[in-house]
């Protein structure tokens, strides 16, 4: 009987040290989306949030995962307003993009500063693949009595200094695009980073809440 108990300990033991492997994905579950955007003044790094805009979210990643935004510039500086990009070449050519999206500004999130928005014409669900970052707090942009506004489905992190550096750039050479930055501001890539090894987050480069 000794023998077989000290054999049933044993097995016990082997049991309880085997652990089931974590993929990758186990990993990241539950982990706020982040993509970082390389352009010529330096890093931005956002968080998504596709509890709120599971459709924006989707549809930004998609451009990301293709590589749709490296080599845009951000065509549309309006200080104290907004940076806007995600459409255009150096040389002011528009990229096809896919289907637009379905308006979601209705989801609570507030146009402040820092945040990510969707950039649209008159018709709500006319999004597609250009977003804009908030430099001030913009309320008239919010959804607000029924009637739609601009979705906000993210925020910068790191690197909003990088995006009032945008910001102060001089305007008003290309006739065509008054508001865009006389030496065009590139997005040279823009890619997902695994929020466990993003680093750290400055102070001084991180924008307000959303809410």
């Amino acid at each position: 009987m000794g023998k077989y108990l000290k054999l049933w300990a044993g097995l016990s033991l082997v049991v309880s040290c085997w652990v089931a492997p974590v993929s990758a994905a186990d990993a990241n579950a539950g982990q706020t989306p982040r993509v970082q955007l390389d352009t010529d003044l330096g890093q931005i790094l956002v968080e998504l949030y596709p509890e709120r805009a599971p459709l924006t979210v989707e549809n930004f990643l998609r451009y990301v995962d293709s590589n749709f935004y490296d080599g845009t510039i951000f065509h549309r500086v309006v200080r104290g307003f907004v940076v806007q990009g995600g459409g255009l070449t150096f040389d002011f050519v528009k990229k096809p993009t896919r289907d637009a999206i379905k308006n979601e500004s209705d989801n609570g999130l507030k146009n402040r500063p820092g945040t990510l928005a969707m950039a649209r014409l008159g018709d709500p669900d006319s999004a597609s693949s250009q977003f804009y970052i908030n430099l001030a707090s913009n309320p008239h942009l919010d959804a607000a009595g029924g009637k739609p506004g601009y979705t906000v489905f993210g925020r910068v992190i790191e690197g909003f200094a990088v995006v009032e550096q945008i910001a102060a750039q001089p305007t008003g050479l290309y006739r065509a695009h008054p508001q865009a930055p006389n030496v065009p501001i590139r997005i040279l890539k823009a890619r997902r980073i695994n929020p466990t090894a993003a680093g750290g987050q400055s102070a001084t480069g991180r924008a307000g809440d959303t809410r």
